[in-house]
C-alpha cells in the first residue's frame, strides 16, 4: 500500500472521529440520551486508532489484522448512526452526512484490505 492511501484514510478516520465526538457531546447535552452515544462515540473513534495502530505493525498480517479491526468498527458505527437517526436523536442531514463519510472509510479499508492480502501472495 502506498503512503498516500495510508494518509488519506489516515486523515478521514480522523476527521471523522472529530464530527462523531462533537455530535455526540451535542446530543449528550441536548437529548441527554448517553447509553447509545457512548458505544457510538467507542466504535467511530476506534476506527482512526486501528489506522493509526496499523501504521506500527509488526507484519503485513497484522496490518490487516488491524486494518480489518478497524473496518468493523466502521461497520459497528453504521449501526449505531442507524439506530440514533432512526430513534430521532440524529437529524437527517448530520445522519447523512455521517454516514457517508463512514462509507467513504469502509470502502478505503476494503481497498487496502485486498490489496495488502493480494502483496502476500
Amino acid at each position: 500500500m502506498s503512503n498516500k492511501g495510508k494518509n488519506i484514510v489516515e486523515e478521514k478516520s480522523f476527521d471523522f472521529a472529530l464530527a462523531i465526538i462533537k455530535e455526540v457531546k451535542n446530543i449528550q447535552n441536548e437529548e441527554r440520551e448517553y447509553i447509545l452515544t457512548k458505544q457510538l462515540i467507542r466504535s467511530g473513534t476506534s476506527i482512526g486508532a486501528m489506522v493509526r495502530e496499523a501504521e506500527h505493525s509488526e507484519s503485513k498480517k497484522d496490518f490487516i489484522h488491524k486494518m480489518m479491526i478497524g473496518l468493523k468498527e466502521a461497520n459497528e458505527t453504521r449501526y449505531w448512526l442507524e439506530l440514533l437517526y432512526k430513534s430521532d436523536y440524529l437529524e437527517e442531514i448530520i445522519f447523512n452526512t455521517l454516514m457517508d463519510d463512514c462509507t467513504q472509510i469502509i470502502k478505503l479499508l476494503v481497498a487496502i484490505v485486498k490489496s495488502s492480502k493480494a502483496s502476500l501472495n
